[in-house]
């Protein structure tokens, strides 16, 4: 018994737009509306399509080597900001030769790099990606120390030229500390190992950072009030000290440091590490690339300077 689609519509709770439009989907001039056939072409619809691209057939090539990257200390964002600049000759037969960071993230997080344990590879290691909104602020509790000659940050003259330094020495569970200088333009990097934390020792390690890069000339040296920089005169560069509880001034050695503990954990005992593995961590960072340099490494950006 025939019945009409508002019928239809008041029997099963439904608005009467629902069951017209239902009927228009799964029907045609010769071929009257059919359950079965209607719920079949429906079951076909919903299959899921949207498979991650890390995840398709022909994309192995593509996930291995995002796999290798992650492995190797890259974060997601320059992976994919190398795929896209600077897209590898060894992907030349995928699928598809560039994906996202966002698109990375879930696959580490959701995906088969899930099932690799990639997350521990990342720079903070977390077990769950945690929005920008849920992170809380850390307050710092350095002290200004009593620095003769001091120059204050403000009085540093603003410069896009190389040869602009920053300096932060990097605490671990042992007596020995990292003295790390960062070049503000290229974001090249020195390492060095000392026994401790003394003023003169650290002085040593930047003279050690200028010998190695004597292509470079030494304009300024901006640090913070530790007491490892009381004998920063004796560098003979001008420095510049942040304000106190302002580290975020230095923001570039800052953020080194960040990447410096992917390798030596902050409970680490750097009394054990030889001077070779420091060196090779500062050619790690040297040779990854970055979002801020277009994708280009360090050595890479450096090297284009110098030929100017």
């Amino acid at each position: 018994m025939k019945k009409t689609k508002k019928w239809i519509a008041r029997r099963l709770n439904r608005d009467y737009s629902i069951i017209k439009r239902e009927i228009a989907r799964n029907s045609g001039e010769h071929l009257p509306y059919n359950a079965v056939a209607a719920q079949t072409i429906a079951d076909r619809r919903k299959k899921k399509t949207n498979v991650r691209k890390l995840e398709k057939v022909g994309n192995e090539k593509l996930a291995e080597y995002v796999e290798k990257k992650i492995r190797d200390g890259w974060s997601p964002q320059q992976i994919a900001g190398t795929l896209k600049k600077q897209p590898p000759e060894e992907l030349m037969g995928c699928r598809d030769r560039y994906v996202s960071y966002e698109s990375i993230y879930d696959w580490v997080y959701n995906g088969k790099g899930r099932e690799l344990d990639l997350y521990k590879f990342l720079r903070r290691k977390q077990n769950k990606r945690i929005s920008n909104k849920a992170r809380k602020e850390r307050k710092s509790k350095a002290g200004v120390g009593c620095i003769p000659d001091r120059v204050s940050i403000h009085s540093r003259p603003e410069s896009g030229e190389i040869g602009h330094w920053e300096t932060d020495s990097v605490i671990f569970s042992g007596k020995s500390v990292l003295s790390v200088q960062f070049e503000k333009k290229s974001k090249l990097c020195r390492l060095h190992k000392c026994e401790d934390k003394s003023a003169r020792r650290s002085e040593e390690a930047i003279w050690d950072s200028i010998e190695t890069t004597r292509e470079i000339d030494w304009k300024s040296i901006t640090r913070d009030n530790g007491s490892e920089n009381v004998l920063h005169v004796e560098t003979e560069i001008p420095s510049f000290f942040c304000d106190a509880y302002c580290s975020w001034q230095k923001g570039g050695v800052e953020n080194l440091n960040g990447l410096i503990r992917e390798y030596f954990p902050k409970k680490s005992n750097l009394d054990t590490v030889s001077e070779r593995e420091v060196y090779e961590v500062q050619e790690k960072l040297n040779n990854r690339p970055r979002k801020c340099l277009n994708f280009l490494t360090p050595n890479q950006v450096l090297a284009g300077e110098l030929r100017i």
